[in-house]
C-alpha cells in the first residue's frame, strides 16, 4: 500500500462543499495507479469559513481518503516541527507539499523559509529515510501581482527551493520539484485571487501528478480535461476506485 501525504496551506486544506485537489489527485491516481494506495494524514476536516475553524466535513463528494496534513494559514515555519511524527504515525511514504505563500507573507522571508524546507525534509526522513517527496513551488497569487516586494520574495524563495530540490535530492529518498501549474490564471483558476476553484485544483493535481509520472514513472499523464460549455470550469468523468 502506497501512503501518499498531502502537506500544504488553505489551498490544500480547502473549504466547506469544496472537491479539493487533494481529490482530484486521488481520482486520476485511481485512474492511472495500477496498485493499492491511499492518502494519508493526521487531520481529515475542511476549513469552514464562517466559523474560520477547521470543522467542516462538507466536502463537495466525501467518498474518498481524506487524510491531509494541512491547515489554514499555515506554512513551512508550522509544518516542520509537525512533519516526523505524521509520516511516523501514518507510515507516509511519498509527501505532497504546497507551502510557502503564507511563510513569506507574514513570518519568513525566502531564505528563511528555504531553511524552514531543509529542517522540514530533515524530520521527515528521521520518522522515514526512504520517505520520497514533491516539492510544488509557490503558485501565482493576487498579492504577488499588486506588490512588486512580495512578488520579488516568492521569486526568490522558488528559486530557492529548486536548489533544495536537487542539493536534498538522494537515491534513498527521492525529492522532486513540480513545475508550476501550466497557465495558472487567478482570473479563471482561483475564485478571490489566490484560493482554487475547479479549475485550479485540476491544475494543482496535475503539477503533483506529472512531476511524479516524469520524474518516477507513477501513474500516468493527467488527463486533459476540456471546459464544460457556459460554466467556467473543467470536467471530468466520475473515477472510483475499486
Amino acid at each position: 500500500m502506497l501512503r501518499f501525504m498531502p502537506v500544504g496551506d488553505s489551498m490544500t486544506i480547502g473549504s466547506a462543499g469544496e472537491h479539493t485537489w487533494r481529490y482530484r489527485l486521488w481520482q486520476h491516481l485511481c485512474a492511472e495507479y495500477g496498485g493499492p494506495f491511499t492518502l494519508v494524514g493526521p487531520r481529515e476536516t475542511l476549513h469552514d469559513q464562517q466559523t474560520d475553524a477547521p470543522t467542516s466535513y462538507a466536502y463537495a463528494d466525501p467518498d474518498f481518503p481524506r487524510g491531509h496534513l494541512a491547515g489554514w494559514g499555515e506554512g513551512w515555519h508550522h509544518m516542520a516541527p509537525l512533519i516526523g511524527g505524521a509520516v511516523r504515525a501514518l507510515r507516509a511514504d511519498v509527501l505532497l507539499v504546497s507551502l510557502g505563500l503564507i511563510d513569506l507573507g507574514f513570518y519568513t522571508n525566502a531564505e528563511q523559509t528555504a531553511d524552514n524546507v531543509a529542517s522540514f525534509v530533515a524530520e521527515a526522513r528521521a520518522a522515514n529515510r526512504r520517505v520520497r517527496l514533491v516539492l510544488l513551488p509557490v503558485i501565482p497569487n493576487i498579492r504577488a501581482g499588486a506588490d512588486p516586494d512580495f512578488a520579488a520574495q516568492v521569486t526568490r524563495f522558488n528559486e530557492l527551493l529548486a536548489k533544495a530540490a536537487a542539493d536534498l535530492d538522494t537515491p534513498a529518498s527521492p525529492v522532486l520539484l513540480a513545475t508550476l501549474p501550466s497557465a495558472y490564471d487567478i482570473h479563471t483558476d482561483t475564485y478571490d485571487g489566490t484560493h482554487p476553484n475547479a479549475n485550479g485544483e485540476h491544475r494543482i493535481a496535475e503539477a503533483f501528478a506529472e512531476a511524479m509520472h516524469q520524474g518516477w514513472k507513477l501513474g500516468g499523464p493527467y488527463e486533459t480535461r476540456s471546459p464544460e460549455r457556459g460554466s467556467g470550469e473543467t470536467v471530468t468523468r466520475d473515477i472510483k476506485c475499486r
